[in-house]
């Protein structure tokens, strides 16, 4: 970062134990270097802690640093916050996998004390732009770091549904939804739908079918300039939402259009010199055991 940190946001479920605890030894190390605290106006913390509450929806504009504590998804919300702004983050992982929060809580202080020096390495991320086309005109846009998913809702049925990209079409799938990631998301929902894993600098867009009614149906690896076009068919009892990293854009009916593209806006994530994607997968993934580490 080109310019000092005054001001720095944390984001967090601080009614967590384990995020509580790191919050609790944070905010009084951000106070002795003269960095002001921001936290949400409903934020469980310690009766003295020296941190000012105000409205999220503020953080990106007040802040030069935002602090994510917990898990990937508390990452992803963080990045919804500051998707229109160039406010970097940080990810300190008191969750499980951590494939975006990879600063442990044993390195989280001198982390902080780099990113605060500007030490850290900008690590720059695409964020996906899902926009729902109503049929009567009305569009709902939102972001997404991770992926946008359209998948049934609240009924044991399938769906139908057509996919076009660039306005060609592709294919008419049966199946509970689909998946489209970004190269960053690959490593999440994707995955566990056997889409493939790509670097997350990969100029690239990956569409997968979620749980799709015939083996043929596979993943598709399509350049970050491509459209991808989603479209309801009509039929009996078919009720689908569309969620950007996990958070409801809305209810997809078949007279709707969900369309994904890779956007303008990029996140920033910042990361430790000598950062090591490979290593990542393989400490996260369990890759290599028994073999010789490196």
């Amino acid at each position: 970062m080109a310019f000092p940190v005054r001001t720095c946001a944390l984001v967090g479920r601080f009614s967590d134990p384990r995020i509580a605890e790191s919050v609790g030894t944070l905010l009084p190390h951000l106070a002795l270097r003269g960095v002001q605290v921001l936290v949400s106006e409903d934020a469980q913390l310690p009766a003295h802690a020296q941190a000012v509450r105000v409205p999220e929806s503020t953080f990106a504009e007040r802040a030069d640093l935002v602090i994510a504590v917990g898990g990937d998804g508390t990452l992803l919300y963080a990045a919804r916050l500051v998707a229109r702004h160039n406010v970097p983050l940080v990810g300190v992982n008191r969750g499980r996998l951590g494939f975006l929060t990879d600063v442990m809580p044993q390195d989280m202080l001198p982390s902080v004390d780099a990113a605060l020096a500007g030490e850290l390495e900008p690590d720059e991320r695409p964020l996906l732009t899902a926009r729902l086309h109503r049929a009567a005109g009305e569009v709902l846009q939102s972001f997404a770091l991770n992926d946008v998913v359209m998948q049934k809702h609240d009924t044991g049925r399938t769906l139908d549904f057509e996919t076009r990209i660039d306005g060609t079409y592709v294919n008419t799938h049966d199946g509970d939804g689909i998946i489209v990631a970004s190269p960053t998301g690959s490593t999440a929902y994707a995955l566990s739908c056997f889409g493939p894993i790509m670097e997350p600098h990969l100029p690239a867009l990956v569409i997968v079918p979620i749980c799709a009614h015939t083996l043929s149906d596979r993943p598709i690896v399509v350049a970050s300039s491509c459209v991808v076009e989603v479209v309801l068919l009509e039929r009996a009892d078919t009720q689908a939402n569309v969620t950007c990293d996990g958070a409801l854009l809305g209810a997809l009916t078949p007279a709707d259009r969900l369309e994904v593209t890779t956007g303008r806006e990029r996140v920033t994530l910042l990361r430790p010199p000598g950062h090591d994607y490979y290593r990542l997968l393989r400490s996260k993934l369990r890759w290599g055991r028994g073999s010789f580490e490196h």
